[in-house]
């Protein structure tokens, strides 16, 4: 099974938000857990995805056909697979902030060098009106 990179992006946004909403009760015998209307709503709501409520409504099925999520009286659960794959997604992305995280460090050690450089065709150049 390959997920398109929408699905992706909506099994992460799911995780991320029961994340969010069950933090503060992380010392306490409590998840919280919410309807797909609600979890459409604050997709929309929040900018992260461009579809359209239908569209969603449609990657939600295909995760649920993937058996990637399923319903427990209404509210949207996480399958063994499913959690899984939000795993997969994460250690994917954590890949590639650590890759741009270096591409950044070496992209400022060649801006510092490249300033050094200038800096010393700048002083080359004071010194040629002495010449």
């Amino acid at each position: 099974m390959v997920l398109t990179q929408v699905e992706k992006l909506i099994l992460y946004s799911l995780g991320q938000f029961y994340q969010s909403i069950n933090q503060p009760l992380v010392e306490k015998p409590l998840t919280l857990r919410t309807s797909k209307i609600t979890f459409i709503e604050w997709m929309l709501h929040s900018g992260i995805i461009t579809k359209q409520e239908r569209a969603l409504y449609r990657n939600l099925e295909s995760l649920e056909d993937d058996k990637l999520i399923k319903y427990d009286t209404r509210m949207i659960m996480f399958t063994n697979s499913g959690l899984r794959e939000l795993e997969n997604i994460k250690k994917e992305l954590e890949k590639r902030e650590k890759e741009l995280e270096k591409r950044a460090r070496e992209l400022e050690k060649k801006e510092k060098a490249l300033e050094l450089k200038r800096k010393e065709l700048g002083q080359f150049r004071e010194l040629e009106k002495y010449f």
